[in-house]
């Protein structure tokens, strides 16, 4: 199968070429100009320099694929580079669903996120709205929704090394972020899902006809609280961490104020999201790639003691 990649030259997009490769299809790959350089091994893919707000950009990349996966997502949007949620999540993916009816291709899957849903911050109602202009298409769309994705980054940006790289490496302290006031407060808690399950997902679904229309969501073994994660980052990367408790409310009212700053850590909306927490079932994802989701553990996490 000839296989279309928007959105292959991050983390998981390098993934995605690796497995789809070795299994044996080829890949046509969408690449900003620039940004040739982001690709680990460009002999997998056949590289097609556009933009995704580019119609005949689209259409050269797609018109000649059986198949096209939609993997563009961004954490923050930057205004002064004209990226917004908005263009990357979902002008993007309309561009590409409408390219395909008109040349004929009918396979969409779509990398959506756990917890997406409108109202919602805008990271989730733009991803929302993609998976329905997706979903009420004549194409055969499957979306998938992972929790917080976790592996080795190969030099891209990932969870845990971000968190390592933030958090646990500063000599200083760690957050505990929780939920609410007083002794009813809780942890934020998520079910971090690893790279290799995630991409073995895409792989698998791609031709199966029985998952057209359908959402998939996809989480780790475990549910684990924040101080829980930041815990097992810094045992795989031989640190310890002491913690200071903080309440998110908090931390919403300082981002408030200066989230906009390019160095302050978070966002509003990001802490919205934590807030609401990221876990999911794991057995969706185990009935589709026959096997037991990867655990958050210190063999999983090995990568880390790269740091």
């Amino acid at each position: 199968m000839r296989v279309a990649i928007i959105g292959g030259t991050g983390f998981v997009g390098s993934y995605l070429i690796d497995e789809l490769s070795h299994l044996g299809h080829s890949i046509a790959l969408l690449v900003r100009p620039g940004s040739e350089i982001k690709i680990k091994d460009s002999n997998k893919v056949e590289i097609v320099t556009g933009d995704i707000l580019n119609v005949e950009s689209i259409k050269r990349l797609i018109q000649k694929c059986d198949a096209v996966i939609y993997n563009v997502g961004i954490l923050r949007e930057v205004p002064s580079k004209g990226i917004s949620f908005e263009k990357t999540q979902y002008l993007g993916l309309v561009n590409t669903v409408d390219i395909a009816l008109e040349v004929g291709v009918k396979r969409l899957l779509l990398m959506s996120a756990n917890g997406v849903k409108v109202p919602g911050t805008e990271y989730q109602e733009t991803k929302r709205r993609a998976e329905e202009y997706a979903l009420e298409s004549e194409l055969d769309v499957t979306v998938i929704r992972p929790s917080a994705i976790f592996g080795d980054p190969r030099g891209m940006m990932e969870f845990a090394s971000q968190l390592f790289n933030q958090i646990v490496r500063l000599p200083i302290p760690a957050i505990d972020f929780l939920i609410g006031l007083g002794p009813k407060r809780a942890s934020v808690k998520m079910s971090p899902v690893h790279i290799n399950d995630v991409v073995q997902v895409f792989a698998s679904v791609l031709e199966r006809k029985d998952l057209f229309g359908k959402i998939i969501t996809l989480g780790g073994p475990d549910i684990l609280t924040w101080r829980e994660m930041i815990v097992k980052i810094a045992a795989a990367a031989g640190y310890r961490k002491w913690f200071i408790p903080m309440p998110i409310l908090l931390m919403k009212i300082a981002a408030t104020f200066f989230d906009w700053l390019p160095f302050f850590p978070v966002t509003r909306s990001q802490l919205i999201m934590m807030q609401e927490g990221n876990t999911a079932d794991p057995k969706e994802m185990e009935e589709i790639i026959g096997k037991k989701a990867t655990p958050f553990s210190d063999e999983s996490l090995d990568y880390l003691k790269k740091k």
